[in-house]
């Protein structure tokens, strides 16, 4: 059992939890009773048995025939396994549409193509675009750099592969929430340093992308909400072992940790203000300013780790979404 991580190194103090969204804490009790604020590895089979139940086996991925969809088969990283793409085209367009290739969100441990698609498949069908989903391999059987590895080779294959399967490849922009959204930054950041396919944005929802795991926000949350300070020390264990909080990870894991955050393609960050990533979040917007590039940053008052998907129909969540939904149109130009 991953052990609670340590405060020694605490070098500042914190107040209580900011309070959460009135509409949101009541549906905060109800998702507590399923769902705790920890995660420890020995819950994870149980959490995959459970979330493969009942993400996405309702969905109809054609939304009622607004999409054509097919699962493909591709190459993976060199010496690695293939990997599956789930792809999602508007049905009988005839000119090459903008995608969106996500990246899915579960801690590094949890999910597949398919988890958190609803709402990406939302924005599509808004916006006449196609939706790209990959299938990476997961921590802890597949630590770094498997995860985002995969990710990549999809983005690399999606690019390579856009004329054919009617895709602007001008117009890529890769999307992801919690783990999802830090992988969406590791492949903006892997693109950009391998010179590999250019990406118009970026969307990093809740992202997870320090691995020291020490911001005030994730000792201020602590044992509450969704996703607490233990819930991450398990994820980013399993995904970097020992190397996790040390001076050896990678920027391609935990992208807060690049030290060069310029020439990135535009982002759209947002947060809730009482979750674990609110302050390296918030940090990360900060420093791509800094390096004089372009970020909207959003932190929602009240706001749980995936209030949106979990209370989707309160009212922080409906702004949210469509906070989000107008900057892909501004992005766009639609």
């Amino acid at each position: 059992m991953t052990a609670e991580p340590s405060t020694e190194n605490q070098r500042f103090r914190v107040g209580p939890p900011p309070p959460f969204d009135p509409e949101l804490a009541a549906a905060l009790e109800v998702i507590g009773e399923h769902l705790p604020p920890s995660l420890h590895p020995e819950m994870i089979p149980a959490l995959r048995e459970g979330l493969a139940t009942l993400e996405g086996t309702d969905l109809d991925l054609t939304l009622g025939g607004a999409f054509d969809v097919e699962e493909r088969t591709i190459p993976g990283p060199q010496g690695s396994p293939d990997i599956s793409l789930l792809i999602c085209r508007p049905t009988g367009t005839a000119h090459a549409v903008p995608v969106v290739y996500h990246t899915h969100g579960g801690g590094m441990v949890l999910g597949d193509n398919r988890t958190g698609i609803a709402e990406i498949l939302d924005w599509a069908r808004e916006l006449g675009m196609a939706v790209v989903s990959v299938e990476y391999r997961l921590a802890p059987e597949h630590p770094h750099p498997a995860p985002v590895e995969d990710c990549y080779a999809g983005l690399v294959w999606t690019g390579e592969h856009a004329a054919e399967l009617g895709l602007d490849a001008r117009r890529v922009i890769v999307a992801g929430a919690s783990a999802g959204g830090g992988l969406a930054a590791a492949v903006a950041l892997l693109a950009r340093d391998r010179g590999g396919p250019a990406l118009l944005g970026q969307i990093l929802l809740c992202p997870m992308l320090d691995d020291h795991n020490d911001s005030p926000s994730s000792h201020q949350m602590a044992g509450v909400g969704v996703w607490d300070r233990t819930a991450n020390d398990t994820g980013w264990t399993a995904l970097l072992g020992d190397a996790r909080g040390g001076p050896d990870a990678s920027a391609y894991a935990a992208p807060a940790r690049a030290e060069d955050l310029s020439a990135l393609p535009p982002a759209f960050i947002d947060v809730g203000s009482a979750e674990t990533f609110r302050d390296e979040t918030v940090a990360y917007a900060s420093r791509i300013w800094q390096a004089g590039g372009h970020a909207e940053l959003h932190v929602w008052p009240g706001g749980f780790h995936g209030y949106d998907q979990m209370a989707p129909q309160a009212a922080l969540s409906q702004d949210t979404k469509a906070a989000r939904l107008r900057w892909l149109r501004r992005l766009l130009g639609n």
